[in-house]
């Protein structure tokens, strides 16, 4: 239990310094956004396709990890649709209940992977990432498009299929796995400096995350992001863990399965919110309950899974 802690800690200790840092104001409001353009863009595929392309992955495993969250998350968006009533009262509000029930911040994941894995670790999460990130762009959207008040079309669900394919994070898994399958190795100076913008990845993602939690949001909706907090930190990882003990999977594969499914809501779900006429405030409310229960709910999930 001690082990788990020591690193989950660290994350959860560089959210909360994101946190203290926006409050105090040493920093312009405009940097958090810029940060975390940078973050998303750079660092991020930089770790991504540093970490898969020399990884370890001749376990058999993969696609026991895929399927296991692939499946789960569908699972879940299908549960998220049948409690529709019990979950928000209005169709705006439960377009951020859909969103937090099945949208994992990936960002989270990593610093833990990375701890008790290495690079296979961070292959793994990879692994995650190319079977969740594009079902879940697509089914909010689509929820959004259904459901959201008053957004102006700007986008659908064809139009969130292709800005999945343009997606930095899926770009940086499908490089890196295919230099790995191919056994091709990045060139002397290319490796390093992927390593050197890989490292900044991890602590300005999770110091943007702190940065973005809103209390008043949280208190506000307690009820509402209570419920979708249950969905996501606990059925929505017990679900997981029956599905990858069905396909299998053992050891480190099961452990980062049970990880990546027991992370708190994305903070990119607030901005998919306030473009489609989701409720942003209870999207803010959902991210702060979750991510602030999740120091609790990961400890125990990844503890019980090892």
């Amino acid at each position: 239990m001690f082990v788990v802690f020591q690193a989950i800690a660290p994350v959860f200790l560089l959210i909360l310094m994101g946190y203290g840092v926006r409050r105090m104001g040493w920093l312009e409001a405009a940097f958090w956004p810029s940060a975390e353009r940078l973050t998303y863009y750079v660092f991020f595929p930089a770790l991504l396709i540093a970490s898969t392309a020399r990884a370890d992955l001749s376990s058999g495993q993969v696609g026991g990890i895929a399927a296991t969250l692939f499946i789960t998350t569908l699972i879940v968006a299908v549960l998220a649709l049948v409690l529709k009533p019990f979950l928000s009262p209005t169709n705006a509000a439960f377009t951020s209940c859909f969103q937090g029930a099945i949208r994992p911040n990936t960002y989270i994941a990593m610093v833990p992977a990375f701890l008790f894995w290495g690079d296979e670790g961070v292959a793994m999460i990879s692994i995650a990432v190319l079977a969740v990130v594009p079902l879940v762009n697509v089914l909010s959207v689509t929820v959004l498009v259904i459901w959201g008040e008053g957004h102006k079309g700007a986008r659908t669900p064809g139009r969130a299929v292709k800005e999945v394919i343009r997606n930095p994070l899926i770009i940086a898994c499908a490089v890196g796995f295919g230099l790995n399958a191919l056994n091709l190795g990045l060139p002397p100076v290319i490796m390093p400096l992927l390593d050197i913008l890989g490292r900044a990845a991890l602590p300005v993602a999770l110091m943007a995350v702190g940065a973005g939690l809103d209390f008043p949001d949280l208190l506000t909706n307690r009820v509402l992001a209570g419920k979708t907090v249950l969905l996501k930190l606990l059925i929505l990882p017990a679900i997981a863990w029956g599905l990858a003990d069905a396909f299998g999977l053992e050891g480190q594969a099961f452990q980062a399965t049970i990880l990546y499914a027991a992370l708190p809501m994305s903070a990119s779900s607030y901005v998919l919110a306030r473009e489609m006429g989701g409720d942003a405030p209870l999207a803010a409310g959902i991210i702060t309950a979750s991510t602030l229960a999740a120091i609790l709910t990961l400890t125990v999930w990844i503890v019980y899974a090892g």
